[in-house]
């Protein structure tokens, strides 16, 4: 069995949870995955798959400023250490690649895990990269290094009827680019509903606290039952229950495609995979996009003016808006078949 290592970004859980059905079509498929990543993304792998080795990679240690303007300026006085990070990366990858007879490298948004000795693809959602003023310039970068790689997966349809919009599709682009349809770890199922409301919250510190603690205190005036999973990897799974909202530091695949089959309606992030998950189990949403975040905040815009799911910054939410999502279609799923044993060709 060749070897495929399998190396998601630890930035919020989005990354490790796409990367889900794609460890389970090289299982399928007769390869042998070896996970590798850092915190919270390496942690729920660890839970999935315990019966994978796993490996762990130097952190990119990215975090938000507390105010949501200041991100783009950090994220640039932090560069000088992500660099580094990202040479060091690169040093334990050919390290790995060497000591674990590794034949192929799928790196989802991870710069430095490649070898120009075997097959290696970067995934990603974002061949334009949002950052206001400069898109240009960090969308250039990005193209510089998804260039590096054998082939780039986007994971989002072709054509206009997609869920990425201008960031997973640039006219004129060129590169090895195969785009996959999109990634969802879960299935529809048809179950009797047990929740009026799932909030999902995920993502790096300190936004996601802030959101744990507004959410908190303004759904105690919520009508109706409440999941609340708070997105912490921690290693016992705590259940709580305070009044009508049920809560969870985390929840494993299984039990987290159960409750949003179970739920109503979806409160989270504005996170690409998150809409992935909801457009395949055709969901009506509201999104709170992070502070800052220009990709979740193009998200969750687009998605409103196309009256599919509505949108509020995070200082602003109130509990009654969920009302609006009445007035909104929600996700719907479009069939995307894809051949994993020709994708695997490469390999």
């Amino acid at each position: 069995m060749k070897r495929i290592l399998v190396a998601p970004l630890n930035w919020g859980l989005g990354h490790a949870t796409r990367s889900i059905p794609i460890i389970n079509a090289l299982i399928a498929n007769k390869f042998e995955p070896v996970i590798a990543s850092d915190g919270e993304a390496l942690r729920l792998l660890q839970k999935e798959y315990p019966q994978l080795q796993t490996l762990e990679l130097p952190s990119y240690n990215i975090t938000y400023s507390k105010k949501a303007n200041s991100f783009k300026l950090k994220l640039i006085k932090d560069s000088p250490s992500l660099l580094k990070t990202i040479k060091r990366e690169k040093k334990i990858t050919e390290s790995i690649v060497e000591s674990e007879n590794i034949s192929g490298i799928i790196s989802d948004n991870r710069f430095g895990v490649r070898d120009k000795s075997i097959p290696s693809v970067f995934i990603t959602h974002q061949l334009r990269v949002l950052s206001g003023s400069t898109t240009w310039l960090s969308s250039k970068l990005h193209q510089n290094i998804i260039s590096k790689f054998d082939e780039c997966w986007v994971p989002d349809h072709t054509g206009t009827n997609n869920l990425s919009g201008a960031l997973g599709h640039i006219e004129g682009y060129e590169s090895s680019i195969k785009y996959l349809g999109p990634l969802s770890r879960f299935e529809k199922q048809d179950l009797e509903k047990k929740y009026d409301l799932l909030v999902v919250l995920s993502g790096p510190e300190p936004q996601r606290s802030f959101l744990e603690v507004k959410l908190f205190d303004e759904l105690q005036h919520f009508n109706g039952k409440i999941c609340f999973v708070k997105g912490l990897i921690e290693k016992e799974q705590r259940k709580t229950q305070i009044n009508h909202i049920t809560t969870y530091n985390f929840m494993a695949s299984q039990e987290l495609e159960k409750a949003l089959n179970e739920s109503e309606l979806v409160l989270s992030r504005s996170g690409y995979t998150s809409i992935m998950d909801y457009a395949k189990l055709e969901k009506k949403a509201f999104f709170i996009p992070t502070p800052g975040q220009f990709e979740q905040e193009y998200l969750a815009k687009r998605f409103e003016e196309e009256q599919v799911a509505p949108t509020c910054k995070q200082r602003d939410f109130k509990t009654e808006m969920l009302n609006e999502i009445e007035n909104y279609h929600g996700f719907k799923y479009l069939q995307y078949d894809l051949n994993y044993k020709k994708l695997f060709g490469l390999f």
